[in-house]
């Protein structure tokens, strides 16, 4: 942290911002609302409180809070849920120039990456996120997250074949062995319908299993991860989880949910709740104040 009032025209370290305005990039308020944070002492970097707007931090290094709550320059950690269509490959680019989920991700401001991945004609859920340790643990199967897949098979699998199915098979990879399996009635001589649970997530893992056992997949969709469902979503469609699917699933692999952040560097906007009451403080003094308390206590 510099004083605020040299430098003020140049010459600052690389990467140095003035308080007021790392405070309007980070989506905490204008810059102007910012002044009156700074002003009425509110906001303090490194522990010791500042009242001059002037004052050039490092958003990498020096730690600001307002009103003890500590701003996020960085990217805040983000968990979307993707209905996965069929014919849409689980990447992010093609230069094939065929459809990716990339194509569904309009609106999504963070550059997020697919939780694992699912086959090209294989629809269902797909979680996408920006957080790497949380991705790497989802797909551990140390951490026994739970996928849930419906399979549809050509032809009739004799008994001996399920058994096959329910005792595991081995790949060229390792042993598999599901969770659980559920064999659907119907399909008659023509189809053989059932639902599987894996804890782990490997290259065509489920394709592969049945292969190996002389069948072919007709059709694979899978309809959850851990607690998670496609429940309202159409193919195609996305949306965030909410802040308590995101505890829970981050509680799930032994993770502590990110604190909430007031927003991103590089002018992208904060979540609505944690601009608001420093804002409306601004505008009616005590009144975001006593929000702010009441949405950390």
């Amino acid at each position: 942290m510099e004083s605020g009032e040299r430098n003020e025209s140049g010459g600052e370290g690389a990467g140095k911002l003035r308080l007021n305005k790392a405070l309007a990039v980070a989506g905490v308020a204008s810059r102007r609302g910012a002044d009156a944070l700074i002003f009425s002492g509110r906001v303090r970097v490194n522990g010791v409180v500042v009242t001059t707007p002037g004052v050039r931090i490092d958003p990498k290094v020096d730690v600001v809070e307002v009103d003890g709550r500590r701003v996020r320059f960085s990217a805040p950690k983000v968990v979307y849920l993707l209905y996965k269509p069929k014919n849409t490959i689980t990447t992010l680019r093609d230069p094939q120039g065929r459809r990716t989920i990339r194509d569904f991700l309009r609106g999504v401001s963070q550059r997020v990456f697919p939780v694992g991945r699912l086959d090209r004609n294989t629809t269902g859920l797909l979680l996408l996120t920006n957080d790497g340790e949380l991705a790497n643990r989802l797909m551990h199967p140390r951490y026994g997250v739970e996928k849930v897949y419906e399979v549809h098979l050509r032809g009739s699998l004799p008994p001996e074949a399920r058994r096959g199915v329910e005792m595991g098979v081995t790949l060229e990879d390792g042993f598999v062995r599901p969770l659980r399996v559920e064999w659907i009635p119907g399909g008659g001589r023509e189809e053989t319908r059932l639902r599987l649970v894996l804890t782990e997530g490997r290259y065509r893992i489920v394709r592969r299993m049945f292969e190996a056992l002389g069948f072919s997949v007709k059709a694979l969709h899978r309809p959850q991860v851990a607690f998670l469902t496609l429940d309202g979503l159409r193919p195609g469609e996305l949306r965030p989880l909410t802040p308590e699917e995101r505890e829970r699933l981050y509680h799930l692999v032994g993770l502590e949910p990110p604190a909430a952040d007031f927003g991103v560097a590089g002018g992208s906007s904060a979540s609505a709740g944690s601009r608001s009451w420093a804002r409306e403080e601004i505008e009616n003094p005590g009144r975001g104040k006593r929000r702010g308390r009441e949405e950390r206590g």
